[in-house]
């Protein structure tokens, strides 16, 4: 038995990745409480050692040596403990084996589902690991199931330290970007937003939603973003409908809007595609307040910024026929400025102003 248990420990390890040690650890923690459950009598003094170099499990209890025997369950006498170990002592300790062959068949019961239960409880440590490490990355994920009764999509997401293929996560509804249509096989990018411990095993939860996304793809797509060149300062969106994103360039020779746009709109687009469609509007940041509000408020023109004593509110003048691209449909536009640059706007027409 005891190669076969040892060999199988080393395969876990290789196919798995749980360490044998810690396998070790909760088989000798099984396998002890077997024992003790066995000799109810014998307390602490029941001992388990595993030796994977010498691939043998020993079980002993541990006796003291006595000239007269109280408690046969911890104690025994000079002449048994000399047949154990010929230097034994009195008020020495012996290691009292014993026999496996009456205790094998609830060992490898006890061991069997130790090892079944510490192989699932590790292994969802190992995805808790591996995905806590990704919180608030990219990761490409295969559409496994779409629930027509709730719109919930079950995403396959890569799992390489598991030892298996990937690793299920759900995109809720909410996290759904509104009237994307996913089929079973798509490829998706997805947000990881957070990564809980349940009793349940991990639980992954990911976007398509989060600005982080939008965040995220622009540093793949751009590599002067990536380098710390071009800096993201905010993003505004609305998913599925559009993004306000504001850049600015630490490199005086590099434009940083045209830098995220790409040749010939390259760059975004590829990020418009995988947001299926969604506008993208890039604007120059600016620390001085006014400007970054007027530039927020693309694709609008604008005559006046004018910040308002309060430090968190302001007052925008655009021309009487840039009104309704200001305000944008349904107040999109300048709800989406405000939240890109933490100010309340309020837009009047240039003819209200200044008549």
């Amino acid at each position: 038995m005891n190669a076969e248990f040892f060999s199988a420990i080393v395969d876990i390890e290789r196919d798995k990745g749980i360490p044998q040690s810690y396998m070790m650890e909760r088989i000798e923690q099984a396998l002890l409480a077997a024992l003790r459950k066995d000799y109810p009598n014998c307390g602490d003094c029941a001992r388990v050692v595993l030796d994977p170099i010498e691939r043998t499990v020993d079980m002993f209890i541990e006796k003291t040596v006595v000239e007269t025997v109280e408690n046969p369950n911890t104690q025994i006498t000079l002449d048994k403990a000399k047949e154990i170990d010929p230097e034994a002592v009195i008020d020495g300790v012996v290691n009292d084996p014993i026999d496996q062959s009456k205790f094998g068949r609830i060992a490898a019961q006890s061991a069997k589902q130790v090892i079944i239960q510490s192989i699932r409880e590790a292994e969802r440590n190992l995805v808790y690991d591996e995905f806590t490490s990704k919180e608030h990355e990219i990761l490409t994920g295969v559409v496994s199931r779409v629930d027509p009764r709730t719109g919930g999509v079950s995403i396959q997401i890569g799992g390489a330290s598991t030892g298996s293929e990937h690793t299920e996560a759900l995109l809720l509804p909410g996290e759904r970007i509104p009237n994307e249509m996913l089929r079973d096989g798509d490829r998706i990018k997805v947000y990881v937003v957070e990564v809980k411990k349940t009793t349940r095993g991990p639980q992954i939860l990911i976007s398509r939603t989060h600005p982080g996304l939008v965040k995220r793809l622009f540093e793949l797509e751009v590599p002067e973003i990536h380098e710390g060149i071009v800096e993201i300062y905010s993003i505004a969106r609305e998913a599925g409908n559009r993004t306000k994103i504001a850049v600015d360039s630490n490199d005086p020779d590099v434009e940083p809007i045209g830098a995220c746009v790409g040749p010939k709109g390259s760059r975004v687009n590829t990020i418009v595609n995988e947001l299926g469609g969604e506008k993208i509007d890039i604007v120059r940041f600016s620390d001085d307040p006014t400007e970054f509000i007027a530039s927020s408020l693309a694709p609008s023109e604008v005559i006046s910024v004018d910040v308002l004593e309060d430090g968190k509110s302001c007052r925008v003048v655009v021309p009487d026929s840039q009104l309704s691209l200001a305000i944008g449909k349904e107040g999109q536009n300048v709800r989406l400025a405000a939240r890109l640059t933490g100010f309340k706007i309020d837009i009047k027409p240039e003819s209200q102003v200044y008549g």
